[in-house]
């Protein structure tokens, strides 16, 4: 489905989705002011094409025992496609990183979101499982305070 293709019913399925994931095709042709069936179409629709990726729970890290966030920036020895795709899947694989981004315009290669408990279960994520894979040359590790912006909601 192309950009072109959503309309603003679309589009107000899109945003109430996002707010409510739950929400049966009732309420949710009601918000919208569609009938049920061509509501639940286009849900379908949506979804098929790609633009509806899945639907998620939205879980509070704290109450999971998770209190600190880090922002890593890991740099490479070598800017190889093989070396980038050994991370990416070595990365992949450590359920505490939340997002992993390929960056430009820094001294490092990646920037990597990661949840820990505490101080000491981050050292062992970063000293044992993050530097240990082949390629990590360096890692410069930042601290977040508080969440300023904290959506998920993509703009539609």
């Amino acid at each position: 489905m192309e950009k072109n293709a959503i309309d603003g019913y679309d589009r107000n399925i899109l945003k109430q989705l996002q707010r409510d994931g739950r929400i049966s095709n009732q309420d949710l042709a009601d918000r919208i002011g569609l009938s049920p069936s061509p509501c639940l179409r286009r849900v379908r629709a949506l979804e098929e094409s790609g633009v509806i990726m899945g639907y998620h729970a939205s879980l509070d890290a704290q109450k999971l025992g998770y209190s600190l966030v880090a922002l890593v920036h890991v740099a490479m020895d070598k800017h190889t496609p093989e070396r980038f795709e050994n991370f990416d899947d070595a990365i992949r694989k450590i359920p505490e990183v939340l997002e992993c981004l390929l960056i430009t315009g820094q001294a490092a290669d990646y920037q990597v979101k990661v949840l820990a408990q505490d101080m000491e279960s981050y050292q062992e994520l970063l000293l044992n499982r993050i530097n240990r894979i082949p390629g990590v040359t360096g890692v410069h590790s930042s601290f977040v305070l508080r969440k300023v912006v904290d959506r998920a909601d993509i703009p539609v």
